[in-house]
This record gives structure tokens, C-alpha cells and sequence, in this order.
């Protein structure tokens, strides 16, 4: 067995990008083995550790993560960058290397699946490989390469044919992206990329999910790339208007509103789903209220917003009931790929920052349309911050491209909305109960984008900010 020293695991944690505490004094105050994978050498012996990180500063607090490691006896010269650390066993040194980053012991998580086969389960030192019935047969020769840009999760590709998703950050129950994609997988949505199994294993008599394995999608673009694209194309040329241009993105918003409303509708069949009464909203405008009271102090450019603000909530609080179901939770255009065959919603994890029994309580499918209405906002901020300083006589030609940046959201919002609306039966515009719930989650997200914004990437405040001239308005 692989013993480690807490040290060589806090100084790799402070350099991988999905670590969530950097910035943060923290600890490794546990490591514990969960399993170990072993075949004939060439393959390396895999050891997927338990990391308890504990964080030092007056937030405190402790999280879980998985770190799979391979071991080798000789340094491995191509996974060099996912060197971890050396260790001594038996008598001689061994080289630890992030496992994820290693194309031989990835092989060693597939070659089980194979094993698994359609519907069932295969075991490794207490590892389970489970697979979801109906699903393609997979061909253990495939070869795995890690995808690089993640952050909060490692991502493997198995070829054109599989891509599976190692959760790094981890905690005791089911994972809500494993446990939805399944029940969509077997509803045969089309709006999801087919789920083919998952990892687990138990943990102090509590079942802990390690990876999911999917279908991966060869012709899909990632949607928020595909949708600050199109900005730049209409930015080129802004004499053009928005219909005109070669960057309008109406008709890719209608349908992505659509393929939404299909995975509600989905969602509500297969989860329980239910309309809750006045206490419901009167919470829900509550929590949004004590949200803005937090965000004050963070952001005091929302005071003058705020009088506005709450009267939105005060709107929802007095609507008679709330329909809750199953939701994603964190959706924006970054959780969206366009494929040829269309629009695939993608990560129903939920809010990184939320326990898993948080992450899964029933919500209303508004949160989700307002989260992608306003990512719609994003993308020509984005675009708009990422073009610099504005030249000596540019003025004029800057003030067309932000009226045409503007006009964009608004369009692709429009659309998106009236693809959401029509799908779900209601025409191309929604009704009076809807458009409140609706303008009221819309500003609790931009006023959580601005908190976000403020503590981490400054420079963008101005995004969520100069949202608050509509909201409410």
C-alpha cells in the first residue's frame, strides 16, 4: 500500500486548478485509501486516496476530495506535469503521478466498465462499476486523453466514443449529475448526452460517487464559445444591425429554449414535482431579500438598485403558490453544447458550493431560464471587456458596437424565452405569475453574479451591474 506525507499532497493541491480552497491557508489533516487497482506492468498500480483538506483561516471548514494516483517504478517523462511526488515501498522508490493524466492507468477504469456490462456491475477492491441498461457496448482498446481547460472536475475522452468525468471535489450520497443524467437516460431525452455508467464506492456505510462515464458528443461546440463567436462576428462589422449580420444568434436561442423546456417537462415526470403554497413564496422571497441584505456589504453599488430590487421580491411574495420540481440548478450557455443534432444541457451538479442535499431540493424551472438569460447578458460583456482600450478617434464606432452588443442580448433573450414559452405550451410570451417569478430570479442572479465579480474578478463588476438599469424597471 501507497503511504503518502500530508505535504506532497498540499503542495500538488495548491498547483491543480480544480482544487477549490487556493487563496485560501488550509491542511491536509487526513488521507485514506480507498481503493487500489492493480494489473500486470506495463500498468501502473492505481491507489484512489480520501484528501481531507482543512482550512486554517477564520472560515474554517473542511472538504473531501479524490486524488487517484499511478505509481511507477522509473519517472514517466510524458505525464511529467502531473507529477505528484516520490515515495519509498518495498524497499524502493516509487513515482506518483496524478492518475487522471495517465492514458495507461485510465485504461484500468474502462477495461471495468467493459466488464460490467449492459445493466450490471463490475467490483475492484471495493470500487463499483455500474452501468446503465441499454447503453453501446464499449471497446476496452479505446484510448483515453484528459480534456484540458476544467476547473472544478477532470475530464477523460475514451476517443469519439465515451468521455468520463472524475469528481474531485466529493461527498458522502448520490451525485445529482449522476442521479439525473440517469433518469433522462432512461426517459431517452435528447437534450442530454446519454449517461453509460458511474463509479461508487462505500464510505463509513454511506454510498460516495466517484466518476460518471458518458456519450461523448464529436460534433459539439461548447455554447458560450459558439455564442461569443457570434458577438465578435456582429463587432466586426457593426453597421450592420443584429439581423443582418452574420452574428445573430436568435434562432440558436429559440432552440436551446426549447430543448430547456423538453428537459423540464422530463424532469417533472420522472421526479416528484408539486405546487406549494404561500408560505412557499413567501420563503423564496425571503431568502432572495437576506441575499441582497449580504450582498450590500460586499457591493455597495447596489444601494441605489436595491429599493427596486425588493419590490421584484415583494412581487413574489405575493403570488399565491410556487411550482416546484427537479432543476438543474447552475444552468448557463457554459453548461450547453450545440451538436449537429442540436442542443445538449450538460453538469446538472448543481451549485458547486452546496451540499448535495441542498443541491437536490425541488425549485422552479424559472431559475433555471433566468440563469441562461443571463449569461445571454454575459457573452457581449465578455466580448466587449476582452477588445481593450478604445483608440484615439474610436469613440463613435465603440458606441455603435456596444448599442449592437445590447441589442444582441436582448434578441437572444427574446428568443430564448419565446422558445422556452412556446415549448412549454404557454405561446411565445409568458403570463403575469410567471413574468414575476421570473424578473425576481433574474435579480437574485445578477446580484450573486455581482458578489461573485467583485471578490474574484473585479474587472468585470460592470457586467452584472449594468444589468440593475432593467431589472425592475
Amino acid at each position: 500500500m501507497i503511504e503518502i506525507e500530508p505535504g506532497v499532497l498540499e503542495e500538488y493541491l495548491g498547483r491543480t486548478r480544480w482544487f477549490a480552497g487556493k487563496g485560501r491557508p488550509f491542511r491536509v489533516s487526513g488521507i485514506r485509501t480507498l481503493a487500489e487497482l492493480t494489473e500486470e506492468p506495463p500498468s501502473p498500480a492505481v491507489t484512489v486516496f480520501l484528501i481531507t483538506v482543512e482550512y486554517t483561516d477564520a472560515e474554517g471548514g473542511s472538504e473531501l476530495y479524490q486524488v487517484p494516483l499511478a505509481s511507477y517504478r522509473e519517472y514517466v517523462e510524458a505525464i511529467g506535469h502531473a507529477f505528484v511526488g516520490a515515495v519509498e515501498r518495498e524497499g524502493a522508490e516509487r513515482y506518483l503521478f496524478d492518475a487522471v493524466h495517465d492514458r495507461v492507468a485510465m485504461a484500468l477504469w474502462l477495461r471495468a466498465f467493459v466488464a460490467a456490462e449492459d445493466g450490471g456491475e463490475a467490483t475492484i477492491d471495493g470500487l463499483r462499476f455500474r452501468r446503465v441498461p441499454g447503453q453501446a457496448a464499449l471497446d476496452p482498446g479505446l484510448r483515453g486523453s484528459p480534456l484540458s481547460g476544467e476547473q472544478s472536475n477532470s475530464s477523460v475522452r475514451f476517443d469519439d466514443t465515451a468521455i468520463m468525468k472524475v469528481f474531485r471535489k466529493v461527498s458522502p450520497g448520490v451525485n445529482p449529475d449522476i442521479e439525473i443524467h440517469e433518469e433522462l437516460t432512461r426517459g431517452a431525452s435528447e437534450s442530454i448526452a446519454a449517461l453509460y455508467g458511474w463509479v461508487e464506492v462505500d464510505v463509513d456505510g454511506e454510498v460516495m460517487q466517484l466518476a460518471m462515464l458518458q456519450e461523448f458528443l464529436r460534433t459539439a461546440s461548447d455554447g458560450f464559445e459558439l455564442a461569443t463567436g457570434s458577438v465578435r462576428t456582429l463587432l466586426a462589422d457593426p453597421s450592420q444591425s443584429v439581423e443582418e449580420s452574420g452574428g445573430d444568434f436568435a434562432g440558436e436561442a429559440a432552440r436551446l429554449g426549447a430543448a430547456l423546456a423538453q428537459v423540464h417537462e422530463m424532469l417533472r415526470e420522472r421526479f416528484p414535482a408539486e405546487r406549494r403554497g404561500t408560505d412557499a413564496v413567501s420563503a423564496l422571497a425571503r431568502a432572495m431579500g437576506e441575499r441582497l441584505d449580504h450582498a450590500l456589504g460586499v457591493v455597495p453599488e447596489l444601494e441605489a438598485h436595491a429599493p427596486r430590487l425588493r419590490e421584484a421580491y415583494a412581487a413574489v411574495a405575493a403570488l399565491d403558490g410556487l411550482d416546484v420540481q427537479r432543476v438543474h440548478g447552475d444552468l448557463h450557455l457554459g453548461q450547453t453544447l450545440r451538436t449537429s443534432h442540436g442542443w445538449r444541457i450538460v453538469d446538472f451538479e448543481g451549485e458547486p458550493g452546496r451540499p448535495f442535499h441542498e443541491r437536490v431540493l425541488p425549485d422552479s424551472p424559472w431559475r433555471d431560464v433566468a440563469g441562461m438569460l443571463r449569461s445571454f447578458d454575459y457573452v457581449p460583456g465578455v466580448v466587449q471587456l476582452s477588445r481593450g482600450a478604445v483608440g484615439e478617434g474610436e469613440e463613435e464606432e465603440e458606441a455603435l458596437r456596444a448599442t449592437r452588443a445590447r441589442e444582441w442580448s436582448q434578441r437572444a433573450r427574446s428568443r430564448f424565452l419565446a422558445g422556452y414559452a412556446d415549448a412549454i405550451g404557454v405561446g411565445e410570451s409568458i403570463g403575469a405569475e410567471h413574468q414575476r417569478l421570473l424578473a425576481a430570479y433574474v435579480a437574485d442572479k445578477a446580484v450573486y453574479e455581482a458578489v461573485y465579480e467583485k471578490r474574484n474578478r473585479p474587472a468585470w463588476i460592470g457586467i452584472p451591474l449594468a444589468a440593475f438599469a432593467e431589472i425592475g424597471g
